[in-house]
């Protein structure tokens, strides 16, 4: 038994196995027209199931820290039930519901409760990774977290598989069983390094609105948030800005069915590789600098050649908005890979969770701004996706300031 006592059994393959499951939550745009025309319900209505799903995964985060530094085996089980019952309970009012009833359904199982289960398991093992791979944090947090941004790669295909052979409701109903027993053995084999004590805690001595009036941790929760928005504000209109960059071009077809997956592994890879890179940073901050002006150089040129739509030139334009995607996608998620252990190098291991699951809920309100401000921008300005890489250039800027101002000094623990 001591051989499996060791950071790979007890802390990477159970984090990604939680977080390989509850990542699939990004595949939403696979199956959602099908589910509004399951329904009978219009696709904008439905549209607000994964918002609501991204709000409660944050504000979850926000408030289970206590309870996932005090117990990663109880939190890991809850979230295996709850993710589960999510899954379980959106196929059932697909399938034996209809109208405003079965949206209410899904709203409160996929929204909701699924979205519960997401911020627990989300939190839980990030913590233990770290403290087994102490040298290597950032590795370890990008080896959990790429496989929250690698499930959509995974599922996307094997999703699409079974809808076309047996329905939208026997999807649901597959996967959440296959997801329960992947997070189920999870569960199972999550645990601490023998000889970690976690110390008492009378909870007096975290007081979480206190924290937004330390400089350092606002800086990090602003940044966090608007790296979240803007990436959600382009990549959830991922096929309909290549469909604009590849209007009347032979390959528009192709492009906007390979693309999406080749972004989805490369925001996975900025999972990993970013947060890996940090460990061999002086300053974990860096990454995000990196991020912020790799996304205001790519933005920019993308703005200034949009105007370009016609001829040889528009297939130029296309590159760019290609490489746009990927490097955003990047961005985006190195941004979650690498927030924990720069939260926990400035203000230590000790109460890690809950600092960590109050920043995620940065995301929580991410989730409903971010694609909203799209949808309210493109109807607005007639469809033009122009304003959008205006909007999110602008807060680019904004977040770069607040990284060099805000969280540009390192604190010592």
């Amino acid at each position: 038994m001591k051989k499996l006592n060791n950071k790979w059994v007890r802390a990477a393959i159970p984090a990604l196995l939680i977080h390989c499951s509850i990542g699939t939550v990004y595949c939403w745009s696979t199956f959602k027209e099908s589910i509004a025309n399951k329904i009978g319900m219009s696709s904008f209505s439905i549209g607000w199931a994964f918002s609501i799903a991204i709000f409660f995964l944050g504000m979850s985060a926000a408030f289970a820290g206590k309870m996932v530094e005090k117990d990663i085996h109880k939190s890991s089980l809850i979230s295996c039930i709850l993710f589960t019952l999510g899954m379980l309970g959106t196929g059932f009012f697909i399938q034996f519901t209809s109208g405003i009833i079965a949206l209410i359904g899904i709203y409160l199982c996929y929204g909701c409760i699924m979205g519960i289960g997401l911020g627990i398991g989300y939190l839980t093992p990030v913590k233990t990774l770290m403290l087994w791979f102490s040298k290597q944090k950032g590795l370890a947090t990008g080896i959990s977290i790429m496989g929250f941004g690698l499930a959509k790669a995974i599922a996307t295909p094997i999703m699409e598989m079974i809808q076309n052979n047996l329905g939208i409701e026997p999807m649901f109903y597959i996967l959440g069983i296959i997801y329960f027993l992947m997070m189920l053995l999870g569960h199972f084999l999550l645990k601490k390094p023998d000889g970690w004590v976690e110390p008492n805690d009378d909870n007096k001595s975290f007081k979480p609105f206190e924290m937004f009036k330390n400089k350092t941790f606002l800086g990090i929760w602003l940044m966090f948030f608007i790296n979240i928005h803007c990436g959600l504000a382009l990549i959830t209109y991922e096929k309909q800005i290549l469909g604009v960059a590849f209007l009347g071009t032979s390959i528009l077809t192709l492009v906007i069915s390979i693309v999406p997956s080749i972004t989805a592994s490369f925001n996975a890879l900025g999972r990993i590789g970013y947060s890996t890179i940090s460990d061999k940073m002086k300053e974990r901050n860096t990454v995000y600098k990196i991020i912020f002006i790799t996304s205001i150089i790519i933005t920019s040129i993308a703005l200034f050649t949009f105007s370009i739509t016609n001829g040889p030139k528009q297939l130029i334009f296309g590159i760019i908005v290609i490489l746009l995607l990927i490097i955003i996608n990047m961005g985006y998620g190195g941004g979650f890979s690498t927030l924990p252990t720069l939260l926990s190098e400035r203000f230590g291991m000790e109460k890690i969770s809950k600092i960590h699951g109050l920043t995620l809920s940065a995301w929580a309100i991410a989730g409903l701004t971010g694609n909203n401000m799209s949808e309210l921008i493109l109807n607005f300005s007639n469809n033009n996706y122009n304003y959008i890489l205006v909007a999110t250039l602008i807060l680019y800027i904004i977040a770069m300031i607040i990284c060099f101002t805000m969280v540009n000094r390192k604190r010592n623990n």
